[in-house]
């Protein structure tokens, strides 16, 4: 185990997540750990009873546990209790969380353009470009082969992984996380035929017309950037494609997992989690604290209302209102696609009986 690990009293940390504790609190703990594999100097994450067993085998001193918990029942000398133990491990792992390498100033490797604003405290790490007229918040962090583009902004205390690319004049807000290789501010994807072309014709009559066979797509330009609100994430290996002529935005607090496709001129608003392989399309509007599950798909123009939640795979080809919970491709009302799955079991059973 690394010597230079942050050593804690159960003291303070039942203070640093505002939780009661119990035995002997002077006991000082590295590391959070899970209860199988915890040490002595660990503190066993056991959020439910299910995990009794595996922290009566561990070695463990102490535990963040489950309300109302006999720790010492369990072995223990020492134990905190979190009402909602989920809830508690988001301010635990930020006090034993390993923060990326990154020095204040700029790396001697990376390329600044004269005209770019650096702020105090912050750390431009090896290979980084930073283009004209950029501007990086005081205190961010941006890692190695990392790239900003001209005239883009960065909020205070950012953090670029490694990867990642911000295009030109994109405004971001304070306390961003961006993952490895994330990119913000591409080109949209949005070509137009000279006639209409198949998807056109397929959307007015539901054939393709044999005068739409027009295989020559002329570019729609990107003229517009993106706009992202304080406190937001994207995960690695997204995307998010700048407006044709407005800016694509996201409201402050969104979550974005991995490998997340959002259009150009969608609109995100604001406290919203979208889920691994969530794909966008151009002009959507998503509504405040809207959650979208894995695989979702959203078709273009759509409205998800506030507060909705997709299940994951689903298909929104329609708009969805606010408060609603939908599932399915396409995605419509949970109770309603619960009965059409019961119906849909029963069937065998009822082709049966016909058959007799």
């Amino acid at each position: 185990m690394p010597q230079n690990l942050r050593r804690i009293t159960l003291s303070d940390l039942a203070r640093a997540l505002g939780v009661e504790g119990a035995g002997d609190l002077s006991i000082a703990v590295v590391r959070a750990a899970h209860p199988a594999e915890a040490g002595p100097e660990d503190l066993a994450v056991a959020a439910s009873p299910s995990y009794a067993e595996a922290l009566k085998g561990g070695g463990a001193r102490a535990a963040l546990l489950w309300p109302g918990a006999d720790w010492r029942a369990l072995g223990l000398e020492a134990a905190l209790f979190a009402p909602r133990p989920r809830y508690a491990m988001a301010a635990l792992t930020q006090t034993f969380q390993h923060p990326p390498h990154a020095p204040e100033g700029v790396h001697p490797s990376a390329v600044v353009d004269p005209s770019a604003s650096i702020g105090p405290g912050a750390s431009i790490g090896p290979f980084v470009w930073i283009g004209p007229g950029a501007r990086i918040g005081a205190r961010a962090r941006i890692l190695a082969h990392a790239s900003v583009g001209a005239d883009a902004r960065i909020g205070d205390d950012a953090l670029l992984h490694a990867g990642v690319r911000v295009g030109e004049r994109v405004r971001i807000g304070d306390r961003f996380i961006a993952q490895p290789n994330a990119v913000i501010g591409g080109d949209g994807f949005s070509f137009v035929t000279p006639e209409k072309g198949a998807v056109e014709s397929a959307r007015q009559t539901g054939a393709v017309a044999a005068d739409a066979l027009n295989t020559h797509h002329a570019r729609i330009h990107s003229l517009g950037a993106v706009r992202i609100g304080d406190d937001v994430e994207i995960g690695a290996g997204s995307t998010v494609d700048r407006g044709t002529l407005t800016d694509t935005r996201i409201g402050s607090g969104t979550k974005i997992d991995n490998l997340v496709q959002i259009g150009h001129n969608v609109e995100i608003g604001e406290n919203c989690l979208l889920c691994a392989q969530v794909g966008v399309a151009g002009s959507a509007r998503i509504g405040d604290r809207a959650v979208l599950g894995g695989k979702v798909g959203v078709a273009d123009h759509v409205r998800v209302g506030h507060d909705a939640v997709v299940a994951a795979s689903s298909g929104v080809g329609s708009n969805v209102p606010p408060r609603a919970v939908v599932i399915g491709s396409p995605a419509i009302a949970r109770d309603e696609w619960m009965r059409m799955m019961m119906a849909m079991r029963r069937l065998p059973r009822l082709i049966g009986r016909l058959g007799k």
